[in-house]
């Protein structure tokens, strides 16, 4: 049986051992996961733990106003937008493997900088169990586990045999908000993994507005205590479609929602259909280069929850 207070001293006393007295930069997300990674580092650590929330510019609609208002009075923390950086280095790319190595070496080039600048030894990273068997498992790569070779900072990763469940239940033992607790998984590379294609400032628009509908509407039914996941993914397809009573050829949006525990599994729930057609309506009448809406439909396994 999982006990979180022995947890948390035991991973609070590793990390003293681990880092000893010097520096560490926490990269900070704003998920559960990093989230619960920093206030595990920062009882152990206090002002020598540095927490570097980078925004690569692939974030959901207001989301790094809201982690930069809830974190900087709460941790030593540092905000750099490299949303430019990110998009340069993605420009041409269509694979989703090669979108994952890019970023995750841009991200560990801003950590060491920051780490540099803060004469900081060591990187710590909320990775979990999930992460690392889908990378060692070659299903996809996750931009905290595959990384760079050359890397001059020792990484720290105090939750790397746990479950998200788990982690969720630690959050709660050190009293972070329902907000962080329940938010859903995010992947670190954002909406790079939601384009199907390559990535431009217009897709990302796009998706963005999107996925805001599906979560709007999730939320207001309140269907969202049960859900694992739900978002929307721009497709690099183009498809007929008539607006104003003319020929418009424009984007296929894909609807995903899923019901999980820890990720390894993943099941597509019954859903209300005018639920489903509320969001289709929505997508297509508020985004004008979006002609249709599909839902995805497949379980994990075959399929993984992200599309990319």
């Amino acid at each position: 049986m999982f006990k979180p207070q022995e947890f948390i001293e035991e991973a609070v006393e590793n990390i003293k051992k681990t880092v000893g007295k010097s520096k560490a930069i926490i990269a900070l997300s704003g998920g559960v996961d990093s989230s619960v990674t920093a206030f595990l580092a920062k009882k152990a650590l206090g002002d020598r733990l540095i927490a570097v929330f980078v925004n690569h510019g692939l974030l959901r609609e207001g989301e790094a106003k809201e982690i930069r208002k809830f974190f900087k009075d709460k941790l030593n923390f540092r905000y750099v937008d490299a949303s430019k950086r990110f998009l340069d280095a993605l420009k041409g790319v269509k694979d989703p493997e090669k979108k994952r190595k890019i970023i995750s070496k841009v991200f560990i080039e801003i950590f060491e900088e920051v780490a540099r600048e803060e004469d900081a030894k060591y990187l710590l990273q909320g990775t979990i169990a999930p992460d690392w068997i889908e990378s060692r498992g070659k299903i996809k790569s996750h931009h905290n586990v595959v990384l760079p070779s050359g890397l001059v900072l020792k990484v720290v990763e105090p939750l790397r045999d746990l479950y998200k469940d788990e982690v969720r239940i630690l959050a709660k033992e050190l009293g972070l908000p329902e907000k962080i607790i329940k938010r859903q998984p995010y992947p670190g590379p954002g909406l790079a993994v939601r384009i199907l294609g390559e990535i431009t400032p217009q897709k990302i628009e796009i998706c963005r507005k999107a996925n805001k509908i599906v979560e709007e509407e999730v939320i207001k039914r309140n269907l969202h205590e049960k859900l694992w996941q739900y978002f929307a993914v721009l497709t690099d397809t183009k498809v007929t479609g008539v607006k104003g009573d003319k020929r418009d050829y424009g984007y296929l949006v894909v609807i995903r929602i899923v019901e999980s525990l820890d990720a390894m599994t993943a099941k597509v729930p019954k859903l209300p259909w005018d639920f489903l057609k509320k969001v289709s309506q929505r997508i297509t009448s508020e985004i004008p280069e979006v002609t249709h809406v599909a839902l995805s439909i497949s379980d994990k396994p075959p399929s993984t929850i992200e599309l990319a």
